[in-house]
């Protein structure tokens, strides 16, 4: 999630309801939720009784269902009722649209720092309270500081970040080819994915019909094969998409993408499946595909979509190098914003940017935090917990997602922009040049309007 990945960082497991879903101290079976917090909270917060507040997030499924836990227990702490109200997948025309009715939600949850500094620099944003900025200066490192900034006002607090450097492979596809070791580099993965497909079990499981997915593919290459440098430029407009350097990192993209026999379905089949389905393909039985690229959530799809575990049919290796850079650290976060001036909205915003808020969340898996205060001991297993534990540590050198800090237009709407022109590219890969005059258009005339 998009996020999103881009703006759908949404892992749609489980669907659990629509418009409306209120918060509560039960799950979804009507059993007492685990707040993963003590009764007893250091936080201070006001008491809200018979307050009224909204939060609007693309969050759908087991994303949308562990957070009602957080807002509960927000609830229990303060007397307030919160409801939370998904946005589907387009938010920034959700909120905006709610905004411009003179009815906004309290928070939002934004799945993108692009759609943050538009709202921003349209005034609709209200900038955290002092309270809520010296807590997040004590718990978030620099990089997440910034991006919740506009024009020196703190306007965001990251909630949830991905780590979307990450393959997933299925242990018996990958024993039954003799594979025993992870690739580091681009040639070796595509290598053993040779060794894959000979073995009988197609290597690759795509979810192209989620063109975030396809952003970030790219992403990785770009950021390893070009380096960061090269990669704030592109990610601002400074650098054309016609640029040598995204030839190059397109050209080695359609390494894979012009190999259909190496893909689940081929071209075709991975236009037409979705991300969560491109996870069930690689831990069905048998499986359809032996390993699927995305970040540390697919956890979550693969403990409440299939039968595999976790650390023994189910293991995880970082992307490779490519061309010899460094191996890639990309992320990607759902940050969340006041849209309203009040008691209520600050003083969840200043839950939201506590360990303890993040705890809650993290204990219920297939998340991460970027809150420096959360105890690694809230993961619940060890590959998510060593997944954490390279994230906080990489500090400032993490990159996130370019796509999320794009203008919406180009970097975070479904069948437009990036997301589409990456599609017509997995569908044809030999036109690299195409898909470069494309993309160079649409961000163009996207970064243009945004100002």
């Amino acid at each position: 999630m998009n996020g999103r990945a881009a703006a759908l960082t949404a892992v749609t497991v489980l669907m659990i309801g629509a418009a409306g879903c209120g918060s509560s101290d039960k799950d979804a079976a009507g059993n007492p939720a685990a707040t993963g917090a003590k009764d007893a909270s250091t936080l201070n917060l006001p008491r809200l009784d018979g307050q009224k507040l909204q939060v609007a997030g693309v969050w759908t499924g087991a994303e949308q269902k562990n957070f009602l836990k957080v807002l509960a227990r927000f609830d229990k702490l303060t007397g307030a009722k919160t409801t939370f109200v998904p946005t589907g997948d387009n938010v920034s025309t959700f909120v905006g649209s709610k905004i411009q009715g003179g009815a906004p939600p309290d928070v939002a949850l934004l799945p993108q720092p692009g759609v943050l500094q538009q709202f921003a620099e349209a005034g609709w944003l209200k900038p955290l309270q002092p309270a809520v900025t010296q807590e997040l200066n004590k718990n978030y490192s620099q990089v997440w500081r910034d991006l919740g900034t506009y024009q020196d006002k703190q306007y965001g607090v990251f909630f949830k970040v991905t780590n979307k450097s990450l393959f997933w492979y299925n242990t018996a596809a990958w024993e039954q080819a003799g594979l025993t070791t992870a690739p580091t580099t681009w040639e070796q993965l595509l290598k053993d994915g040779q060794t894959l497909s000979d073995s009988g079990t197609p290597p690759f499981s795509i979810g192209g019909g989620d063109g975030w997915v396809l952003t970030d593919w790219f992403e990785n290459i770009y950021l390893s094969q070009a380096g960061p440098a090269m990669y704030d430029k592109l990610t601002k407009h400074q650098i054309k998409w016609t640029d040598p350097s995204v030839t190059k990192a397109l050209t080695t993209l359609g390494q894979l993408f012009g190999r259909p026999d190496l893909i689940a379905g081929g071209t075709r089949g991975a236009l037409q499946t979705d991300f969560p389905t491109s996870v069930g393909q690689v831990f069905a039985k048998p499986p359809k595909a032996a390993l699927v690229y995305e970040g540390e959530f697919i956890a979550t799809n693969i403990t409440q979509e299939t039968t595999a575990k976790v650390g023994t049919d189910a293991k995880v290796f970082p992307f490779p190098s490519v061309d010899g850079g460094e191996a890639p650290v990309l992320s990607s976060g759902d940050v969340a914003v006041a849209l309203k001036d009040g008691e209520g909205a600050q003083a969840l915003m200043r839950f939201l940017v506590s360990p303890e808020a993040a705890a809650i969340d993290v204990q219920q898996g297939g998340f991460l935090s970027p809150n420096k205060a959360v105890a690694f001991s809230n993961y619940r297993d060890d590959i998510v917990r060593d997944i954490a534990e390279n994230l906080i540590k990489a500090g400032d050198n993490i990159r996130v997602d370019m796509s999320d800090q794009a203008p919406a237009a180009f970097g975070g709407t479904k069948g437009q922009g990036e997301w589409k022109d990456l599609q017509d590219f997995l569908a044809k890969p030999s036109d690299v040049a195409g898909a470069q005059k494309q993309l160079e258009a649409d961000a163009a005339k996207a970064f243009a309007k945004a100002g």
